[in-house]
């Protein structure tokens, strides 16, 4: 996928987000606690999150498919752009999938329903949203979980958002910096050799 055809797609999230949350009367709880703190927890839970998930990849048998395999095709995938597009498609990740899963669907149902129900739907549809596997559902929904519940406790949208966005960049300069930690294996096209 182009650069322009990704960054198009993740856009298109947020706009399909909006469009649902204006034309349904979905209302968005959008800073709670105000800008800056909004900005600074959303950015501390994204390295948390990060920290503990990628502990979790270390305990034996936890994950039940290989991991690394999933990893190695993230890898592919974000290796073919610049530093640039992967801040930008991490931004736009973090602002329209947020829109969409915490805004609009969360939002929806919890004024039909309740808190509970709302964030346990929204997280299977978010953790579906990204299946590529099993395991990586049930890493997706766990997000969409912590996400959900920090929108609830929050009333910060944008607290979300940016945990999301800034989640997206470090585990994409991780993955990029570090392939090792995850057993991905670097093919050197000049040479035609691995690295593991």
């Amino acid at each position: 996928m182009s650069s322009n055809a990704a960054l198009l797609f993740q856009g298109g999230i947020g706009v399909l987000g909006l469009i649902a949350i204006l034309v349904f009367g979905i209302p968005v709880l959008l800073l709670g606690p105000g800008l800056w703190p909004s900005i600074f927890y959303g950015a501390f839970g994204a390295a948390g999150t990060y920290a503990v998930l990628l502990l979790l990849t270390r305990v034996p048998g936890l994950f039940p498919e290989n991991l690394e395999r999933q990893m190695q095709g993230l890898y592919e995938f974000a290796s073919r752009y610049s530093p640039a597009v992967l801040i930008l498609l991490s931004l736009l990740a973090g602002i329209g999938e947020e829109l969409l899963f915490r805004g609009a669907i969360q939002g929806w149902l919890m004024a039909h329903t309740g808190a509970v129900t709302s964030v346990l739907a929204a997280s299977v549809l978010f953790g579906l949203a990204h299946y590529i596997s099993f395991t990586y559902f049930l890493v997706a929904t766990g997000l969409g979980l912590i996400l959900g519940a920090a929108y609830v406790f929050s009333e910060s949208l944008t607290l979300v958002m940016v945990w999301h966005a800034v989640y997206d960049m470090i585990a994409l300069f991780c993955l990029l910096r570090f392939p090792r930690w995850f057993g991905v294996t670097i093919v050197d096209p000049g040479r035609n050799c691995h690295h593991e």
